[in-house]
């Protein structure tokens, strides 16, 4: 073989693995960025309510204290189960709030499951499903209840790379130190009341 070929081949050869290299980074770019599309598409909607819409008054202590009908999407592939957190920010009053006060805590939801009918109660949920206490120190859903001003309730939706043990009337705070780690989508809905 003459000295210019062998020359040659290496540089070919160095040209192969050069375009080699940059078509892997490019599919490690496009996998990262559709796993970052991933994650950002989780979106939660509701039919009874606007993001930053007024919560009528049926789903709150004022009508029949029933859950507003919700539906999301974009649940990630590798979701193990959702969470779900309704909570008002601006106890007892929006101009001095002092703490959060706690609606609804839902946990282990099946990732399969695609939103939750107006008027969930236990015998509506799905298998596996389980509830945590609110801060009326029930089980379920306590719809909006401002002693006064006009309050912001945050429907948070969490998607889990796990499925969380079953805790006995867990808290809010409970069921957040448990997750801790583990989320890998939210997003949230957020509907506003006032008496």
């Amino acid at each position: 073989m003459k000295p210019q070929s062998r020359h040659h081949n290496y540089w070919i050869r160095g040209l192969q693995i050069v375009t080699a290299l940059m078509f892997s980074s490019l599919v490690l770019m496009t996998v990262n960025l559709l796993r970052a599309e991933e994650i950002m598409a989780l979106t939660l909607k509701s039919s009874a309510f606007d993001n930053g819409g007024e919560i009528p008054s049926r789903y709150t202590c004022e009508g029949e204290d029933v859950s507003p009908s919700l539906v999301w999407t974009g649940v990630p592939e590798t979701a193990r189960s959702l969470v779900l957190i309704i909570d008002d920010p601006d106890a007892p009053d929006p101009k001095a709030p002092k703490m959060t006060w706690v609606h609804w805590v839902l946990y282990n939801i099946p990732p399969d499951v695609t939103g939750l009918p107006e008027g969930v109660v236990p015998a509506k949920l799905s298998p596996g499903m389980m509830e945590g206490l609110n801060d009326w120190k029930r089980i379920g859903y306590g719809g909006p209840c401002p002693p006064i001003g006009r309050h912001r309730y945050f429907h948070k939706l969490y998607a889990l790379d796990m499925i969380l043990e079953v805790m006995n009337t867990p808290t809010k705070a409970n069921v957040e130190v448990a997750m801790k780690g583990h989320v890998i989508a939210q997003t949230e809905l957020m509907g506003t009341y006032k008496k």
